[in-house]
């Protein structure tokens, strides 16, 4: 079989110069400081954007998608919501802390959303929602802001942040694989990066 090596030597591997792997998660103290910032610089979009990112614990793609009427109902916005993932065809419910219930409804009345409405509507496509490459150049802002390295972070750093809080305080991984809706506890072990010193220390704190 002929093989052109010219040609195969002198492609571009197509991560050359990038970083690539999983994304970090945010630390407590990093959400604060890009909540802080957003509100300091009353940028109610983001603010909303953020906190709701960080509860609901969402994929890019249905963060974006999200409408006024699966968060809220009669101009309140809930204290929890479900929806269907994109990717698996799955329910996943996610709580709403005050916090975010407060920004999400402020941003909603700054722009007389209906419930009909994308929550995060398009400023370039009439009736549309923010892409999801959109979204991820406004995470990367957001953690620029606060002096983090954008390269290392990305939406998925949104998604993680809680969820591995939630697992290092409580080491209940079930409630983490609910909660990101994954449909096996392998998945949940991958995504948080749970390697085999963090089963070790799991298991050393269980006398039996």
């Amino acid at each position: 079989m002929y093989t052109n090596t010219t040609c195969c030597s002198a492609r571009t591997p197509w991560n050359k110069g990038k970083l690539v792997g999983q994304k970090r998660p945010l630390r407590l103290q990093e959400i604060w400081e890009i909540r802080f910032t957003l509100e300091f610089e009353n940028r109610t979009r983001d603010l909303a954007m953020f906190n709701l990112a960080i509860d609901s614990k969402l994929r890019a793609c249905d963060l974006m998608g999200l409408k006024v009427a699966d968060v809220a109902q009669g101009g309140n916005v809930q204290s929890r919501a479900r929806v269907i993932q994109m990717k698996t065809g799955r329910p996943v419910q996610f709580e709403i802390s005050e916090q975010t219930r407060r920004s999400v409804e402020c941003w909603i009345d700054k722009v007389d959303l209906y419930p009909r409405d994308y929550l995060f509507p398009s400023p370039i496509i009439s009736a549309g929602h923010l892409s999801r490459r959109q979204y991820s150049r406004i995470v990367r802002r957001w953690v620029s802001d606060i002096g983090l390295d954008p390269a290392l972070y990305g939406t998925h750093s949104m998604r993680r942040s809680k969820a591995s809080i939630i697992y290092r305080k409580t080491k209940n991984i079930r409630a983490v694989q609910l909660l990101l809706g994954h449909s096996s506890l392998e998945s949940t072990v991958r995504y948080l990066g749970i390697n085999e010193d963090d089963a070790l220390t799991l298991a050393e704190q269980i006398e039996v």
